[in-house]
């Protein structure tokens, strides 16, 4: 079965790319990969190498959530049109909504990882503002999901999301994002260290609340400061304070390394429909604590230690109750890396895409692929 894939090299859409793509090619699919947001580093692509059956197509056309995105999105869907031609894929795995409308007709699955209404409300606790580029926007998200043969999102917060601010998703499901756990590690003897791991222009992942007040232990803040539409400085950068490190946005080796010293990982996000770094922290050994908001409290539920949302003085509770207590700080960790262990692999979570393929592409196409695709994972395994 050959599956184009549609991915973005700004954010977590690319790390859960890598783990779906790669994936899917060792259970025997043949993967076309369009990226868009700009041209990845090579140190993003270096997982590429080797995967035979894999097509990738890097561009630089903008996103949909990007000011004055019109035009490439209306060119990068007329490439995407182009390439599905050429390639002639039994099914498109969108992540981008603008997409779902495409004209390729084979069964389309898009998956809903975010979305700047909801962003909006979460962040500041009111619809936002009407305006052309607004209405717009919920126009094309609203066709991408009615266009879909399926809408996944990767919890069941981000589902209702869809529905609330936009209109109900044809067979809407959930798929939780997964990482390998291999990749990661945890150090015999954690530092007294907390770490936070995100973008730090985006509001949303509100690496500021660790600002607001003296921690228990140092801080580390790792993330892209730089917008991918803006120049300047973050409002962090003239925030420096004692006992805070900022770190710039971490290479897969570096981000094991950090997470693998660090005792505890703080996501503190007022908005987060998954989640991939507390994923990542847990399978790093780390004890979770969690801003109290719906997404969090249904994918971690009592794997992580909660304080009050956008709330510095509960959250400096928090970590002070896992800096004073040793034994609850390793309990803590132990239940985080049970629980993702359990949800939040990347093994499960390509499984259970593989099953929704199945029921998405048409049945004799299905079995008359069947026999390879056996195949190949009898080899894999």
């Amino acid at each position: 079965m050959r599956i184009l894939v549609t991915a973005d090299t700004v954010g977590g859409v690319w790390t859960y790319t890598r783990e779906l793509v790669t994936g899917l090619i060792r259970r025997g699919f043949e993967v076309v990969l369009v990226s868009f947001g700009g041209i990845p580093l090579p140190r993003q692509t270096r997982w590429i190498h080797g995967l035979s059956r894999l097509d990738y197509r890097p561009t630089a056309f903008k996103l949909e959530w990007m000011q004055d995105c019109m035009d490439d999105l209306h060119a990068s869907a007329e490439y995407l049109e182009s390439v599905a031609e050429e390639t002639r894929p039994h099914l498109l795995h969108l992540n981008q909504f603008y997409y779902g409308g495409l004209k390729y007709r084979v069964p389309r699955l898009v998956v809903a990882h975010s979305d700047v209404v909801s962003w909006w409300v979460a962040v500041h606790g009111c619809e936002p503002p009407d305006s052309s580029w607004m209405r717009w926007y919920r126009r094309i998200v609203t066709r991408g999901i009615t266009s879909a043969t399926a809408v996944v999102a990767p919890s069941r917060w981000m589902i209702e999301q869809i529905s609330r601010h936009y209109t109900q998703p044809p067979q809407g499901s959930v798929i939780h994002n997964g990482r390998t756990p291999s990749l990661f590690h945890a150090n015999p003897v954690k530092e007294k260290m907390i770490t936070t791991v995100g973008r730090l222009w985006d509001s949303g992942k509100n690496a500021a609340l660790l600002l607001q007040e003296e921690m228990p232990w140092p801080v580390c803040i790792a993330g892209s400061e730089k917008h991918p539409e803006r120049e300047g400085a973050t409002a962090q950068q003239s925030e420096r304070r004692p006992g805070v490190q900022f770190l710039p946005q971490q290479s897969e080796e570096q981000l094991c390394d950090l997470l693998g010293r660090t005792a505890v990982y703080a996501a503190v996000s007022r908005y987060e429909p998954f989640g991939l770094a507390p994923v990542e922290a847990a399978f790093s050994g780390c004890a979770i604590v969690a801003s109290h908001i719906e997404s969090f409290r249904e994918l971690w539920g009592n794997a992580a230690v909660f304080f009050r949302n956008n709330d510095s003085g509960s959250l400096r509770q928090a970590l002070t109750d896992l800096a004073e207590d040793p034994d609850f700080r390793q309990d803590s960790a132990q239940r985080a890396y049970n629980h993702a262990q359990r949800w939040f692999t990347a093994d499960r979570m390509v499984q259970r895409y593989v099953t929704l393929y199945r029921k998405l592409v048409p049945e004799e196409i299905s079995l008359r692929l069947e026999p390879a695709l056996a195949e190949t994972q009898d080899t894999c395994k």
